[in-house]
């Protein structure tokens, strides 16, 4: 069996040791050979370009993706040539285009935050009066990381935005905290899902993850996995789906996004669950049984290494690391140092929470 992953970020390198343990093969089509899943590139090229993707899906079983940003053409083409993608162009558009996604879960009575498609001033000027003055405004496409979200009061804002398209405006929810739920599905229909995991943002970005969500009730825990079966089921989902929440303080959770593939949420998966967001990923694309989702500790907190030390040097820190934090697990991405840029995670399992959060805290901040 033989999986190809276009794009050869971290995600495409975290498959790599699942796919060695399941004896698959797995050929990445990376952006450059030095790109962070370079182990594993067998080819390099521009994945908006149908023919060198068409070129890289020649040789093997299944197409399957790091990233969400394949042009829809490029994938009708794949489909089109008689190659199994999974998820498919179907599936994968409402990962990419956030006014699909919205109409969609619209019409599916999945709970969101309110919203509007707008294409002027006035049309955002009419939804912030709505929804009391402040709203989150956020492109159709592209935005990852905080990147292409903006919080505005004014329509005036969102003017540069406004002049390259229509854009999603989002009420600004008064959130309680941000949940994410993991689920994963095969061809035949089969779902399994890990637990629901505490997020914490700054910036835009994730900075940590605690799993299983802190004082979650039973009702939460039960709603987002409904919710993320039910998305993963209808929108024809193959492979890790994450769903992206919102938990208001009424005890209500709402989707904010969705991503299909593994996620920055799901990373603790690979110390800390019986199977991994990675594996679980293999498995999916290929129709295979799925493993267990089951924990193995009561408790895992994943803290992300973001920038890294000024001097660049990432070997510096080990020993010291190494000695202080025998019990941390840490994965590295293989990428420079640079301010804001996510160079790895830490990850630390164990009884207690608090201990967990902190020895993968303290291991995190060698690298700063």
């Amino acid at each position: 069996m033989r999986v190809g992953v276009i794009g050869g970020g971290q995600l495409a390198r975290m498959m790599v040791p699942a796919a060695i343990e399941l004896g698959i093969e797995i050929a990445v089509l990376g952006e450059s050979q030095d790109s962070s899943a370079r182990i594993a590139v067998t080819a390099i090229g521009d994945h908006r370009d149908p023919e060198v993707v068409l070129a890289f899906a020649r040789d093997v079983d299944v197409i399957t993706f790091d990233h969400e940003h394949v042009p829809q053409p490029v994938l009708r083409a794949l489909v089109d040539a008689g190659v199994a993608v999974r998820p498919g162009p179907e599936a994968l558009l409402h990962a990419q285009d956030k006014l699909v996604l919205r109409e969609r879960l619209q019409q599916l009575g999945v709970p969101q935050p309110e919203w509007a498609r707008v294409a002027d001033a006035d049309e955002l000027a009419a939804f912030l009066e709505r929804v009391g003055g402040r709203a989150v405004v956020k492109t159709p496409r592209g935005g990852y990381d905080g990147h292409g979200v903006r919080v505005v009061s004014s329509a005036r804002e969102a003017d540069d935005w406004l002049a390259d398209g229509p854009l999603l405006a989002e009420e600004l929810v008064a959130f309680r905290r941000e949940l994410a739920q993991l689920v994963a599905r095969r061809p035949s229909g089969d779902v399994a899902v890990w637990p629901l995991v505490e997020t914490v943002q700054g910036g835009g970005v994730c900075r940590e993850v605690f799993a299983p969500a802190p004082r979650a009730t039973a009702r939460t825990e039960r709603v987002s996995r409904e919710i993320a079966h039910s998305l993963a089921q209808a929108l024809g989902v193959t492979g890790v789906l994450a769903v992206e929440l919102f938990e208001t303080a009424d005890d209500r959770v709402l989707v904010n996004e969705l991503a299909m593939r593994p996620h920055n949420s799901g990373h603790w998966t690979i110390d800390g669950a019986v199977t991994s967001q990675f594996e679980q990923h293999l498995r999916a694309v290929l129709d295979l049984p799925l493993g267990s989702t089951d924990a193995i500790a009561p408790w895992s907190a994943m803290v992300n290494v973001l920038g890294g030390p000024a001097d660049g040097d990432l070997d510096r820190p080990m020993p010291l690391l190494m000695a202080d934090q025998p019990a941390a697990k840490v994965h590295l991405y293989g990428k420079a140092p640079r301010p804001g840029r996510k160079i790895g995670h830490v990850t630390a399992t164990g009884a207690d929470l608090d201990e967990a959060v902190f020895q993968a805290r303290a291991a995190a901040a060698f690298f700063a």
